[in-house]
């Protein structure tokens, strides 16, 4: 006969513990939140109900199949592995699934040269400078989001950011063309230290503020909203670098990534441009008559 499972018990009081063993980890705050999320999203699923084996791991799988698309199902299943970790219960974690990697990007989806110009023109007409600058700076070194806190006056004066992010310490530099439209921006905000980029209160822009800004402008601009959010602008950046060196190594040492595959993502080329290449190959057979 064969012996059942044990089942184990999860509290939703255990993801507070979660958040500050992420916490303890060094993880990033955007990271932070997301996990914790997506764990909050895993005990909606499980309802009243508190025992877990594997076989209720399993049908919570196939539930997020049922309503979230490969990449976000994977992503929110290393949240709950991550969880799982915390909670000492390794025998529970959940492979994730395989997907065949695009070796191209959908041409509605990444945002073009022009549609860029026509952002930033739009802000500065509507007075809006540090938005302007926030997407030329983005624009012009490919930096995540995330690094934009670590952009301060020292830095600009420097042409040299020190970022520290995602357990990695690296050394952004500025074209000399961004690093003085920067430094007339903090002359005219009267700041020669500190943060460049900050909110009326003097804090630090995060991504919500920016994000919600970006959502704005497209509309004034013109640009589809769906095109128009930060990590698209590193999109930008690292299509035209590549398009214009065809450094690949070079590259991913400027995005700060480790892996020349984690770079490939960004200099796919677009689906119109896949198909010509395709149709160059002509293998095809005598023309059919009818």
């Amino acid at each position: 006969m064969q012996k059942e499972e044990q089942k184990i018990r999860m509290e939703r009081e255990d993801v507070e513990g979660f958040r500050n063993w992420l916490t303890e980890r060094e993880c990033a705050k955007h990271t932070i939140q997301k996990y914790v999320t997506d764990v909050h999203t895993f005990f909606r699923f499980l309802g009243k109900e508190s025992q877990v084996d594997k076989g209720r791991m399993l049908e919570y799988r196939e539930w997020l199949l049922l309503h979230y698309a490969g990449a976000s199902v994977n992503s929110m299943l290393a949240a709950l592995n991550q969880f799982l970790e915390y909670l000492g219960q390794d025998r529970l974690k959940l492979k994730r699934l395989r997907i065949q990697k695009k070796l191209y990007q959908e041409e509605t989806k990444y945002l073009s040269r022009k549609e860029y110009f026509r952002l930033v023109d739009t802000a500065r007409r509507k007075g809006r400078e540090q938005l302007a600058l926030i997407m030329e700076t983005i624009g012009s070194t490919g930096i995540r989001i995330s690094e934009l806190s670590y952009f301060t006056a020292d830095g600009v004066r420097a042409g040299k950011i020190h970022v520290w992010n995602k357990g990695k310490y690296r050394v952004v530099l500025l074209p000399e063309h961004l690093r003085k439209r920067l430094k007339v921006f903090l002359k005219k905000e009267g700041r020669t230290s500190g943060p460049v980029f900050c909110t009326r209160n003097g804090k630090p822009k995060d991504r919500s503020n920016i994000w919600r800004e970006m959502k704005v402008l497209s509309r004034e601009a013109g640009v589809e909203p769906e095109k128009v959010f930060p990590h698209n602008l590193r999109h930008l950046f690292a299509r035209i670098f590549y398009r214009v060196t065809g450094n690949l190594t070079n590259l991913a040492g400027i995005l700060g990534h480790s892996s020349l595959e984690a770079t490939r993502v960004y200099t796919a080329d677009g689906l119109e441009q896949w198909m010509r290449d395709i149709g160059r190959v002509q293998l095809l057979g005598k023309k059919i008559t009818t």
